[in-house]
């Protein structure tokens, strides 16, 4: 059963498809298109309308997906512009932002980063309190964004500042286009424990935005923020380690089996832990399937999006943290480029498993953290009542909510 989960190919029309032969055909002739041409071409995103994208179902994604992976056609790199702004744009921005953002979007021309959590509003997006104020054309912004990905090589970010502050909390926050050059932006690059920096602190002071950068109707945004996300969690629960970007329990397993090759016996608590990465890698493909089906039978996903994120982040910090076991002394060198690493890690590399290793304790935070996660599948799945309100001792020493 786990060999036919694996290979998605099957579920797909055969090579006699006649849309699989025109992508095919379009493969062979622009083998090296450019970013632009491969933009313009629909393939980028093909489930994307027309002319962004082809319109394509998701069978035909697949199939698309399935021809250019066997001709090595690389999509640009622009996961928040392609993943989260631009779907967000197709549903709620006008002609004239689609028509000045998408193609570039695509092509990675422009990259792109999201400007939404706070300090103090990390995971309780709605009490952010960056503000945006009117003035005639134009919106002033105030306040600080963190854990920007990007932020420092990004040309647009997608901005939610609070434009009604007497409206509820849900209320009175608005989605902007944000330009990462405009005057009063201040990015501050966050050193990680990894030695990166990926992420960044965003300063806005008096910075001004053209009211033309609205996305929908003023005060929309926390709605449009909900599609944005529900975009994310689909994203970020595409792969297993890493966001997708690391190797997977089957490298584990890979490794373990040249490691007994080579001659060298496994501990029992090593393969305990290996076969144990090996079932939970075993159910989060099956719960991809179940995704997969609903997606190819036209339903929305339930709440598979929520519960494979939360099991494949956790997965992902164990594989990690197996791979760094396994991988031996190289591991724990930065450069390790010259020391003997098992055949399975070759392409990952030694050094690769230090920085994903410390990398890792990230994905249970991005995105939303599993705490909050598990929270949305508690009362909008299960229908358990709310957390109740924290209590705090005031002044006088009685208890507040």
């Amino acid at each position: 059963m786990l060999a036919s989960v694996r290979d998605i190919s099957s579920l797909l029309p055969g090579e006699d498809d006649p849309f699989r032969q025109q992508v095919r055909e379009w493969c062979t002739v622009h083998h090296d298109a450019s970013a632009e041409v491969l933009a313009r071409s629909g393939y980028v995103a093909p489930h994307w309308p027309r002319p962004w994208g082809i319109a394509a179902t998701p069978i035909e994604q697949l199939m698309v997906d399935d021809e250019l992976r066997r001709a090595a056609i690389r999509r640009p790199n622009n996961p928040i512009g392609i993943g989260w702004a631009g779907p967000t744009l197709i549903a709620a921005g006008s002609q004239q932002q689609r028509d000045d953002y998408l193609f570039d979007m695509l092509s990675g021309a422009h990259f792109w980063c999201q400007l939404f959590s706070e300090p103090e509003s990390g995971s309780d997006l709605a009490s952010l309190r960056t503000t945006a104020v009117r003035d005639g054309d134009e919106w002033i912004i105030n306040g600080q964004k963190i854990w920007t990905s990007g932020a420092q090589i990004a040309t647009y970010g997608i901005l939610l500042a609070r434009t009604d502050p007497q409206a509820e909390k849900h209320h009175g926050i608005t989605y902007f286009i944000c330009p990462m050059e405009a005057p009063g932006i201040d990015v501050r690059p966050i050193r990680e424990m990894t030695g990166g920096e990926t992420f960044n602190e965003v300063f806005f002071t008096n910075v001004r935005i053209p009211h033309a950068n609205v996305v929908g109707d003023v005060n929309d945004g926390w709605r449009l923020a909900r599609v944005t996300l529900a975009n994310e969690r689909v994203s970020l629960s595409s792969g297993g380690a890493l966001w997708g970007m690391g190797p997977t329990a089957n490298d584990m397993l890979d490794a373990c089996r040249a490691h007994h090759a080579a001659g060298h016996t496994l501990d029992p608590i090593t393969r305990e832990l290996v076969t144990r990465l090996y079932i939970e890698h075993a159910i989060l493909e099956l719960v991809r399937l179940r995704t997969l089906a609903q997606r190819l039978a036209g339903r929305e996903p339930g709440p598979e999006a929520s519960v494979r994120k939360i099991l494949a982040d956790e997965h992902g910090q164990r594989v990690m943290a197996m791979g760094k076991a396994l991988a031996g002394a190289g591991a724990m060198l930065v450069d390790a480029r010259d020391v003997e690493v098992p055949t399975a890690f070759v392409e990952f590399g030694s050094a690769g498993f230090t920085h994903g290793y410390l990398f890792a304790c990230a994905l249970t935070i991005g995105g939303g953290t599993g705490e909050v996660q598990r929270n949305i599948l508690a009362e909008r799945v299960l229908g358990l009542p709310r957390d109740p309100a924290p209590t705090t001792l005031n002044a006088h020493g009685n208890q507040t909510t």
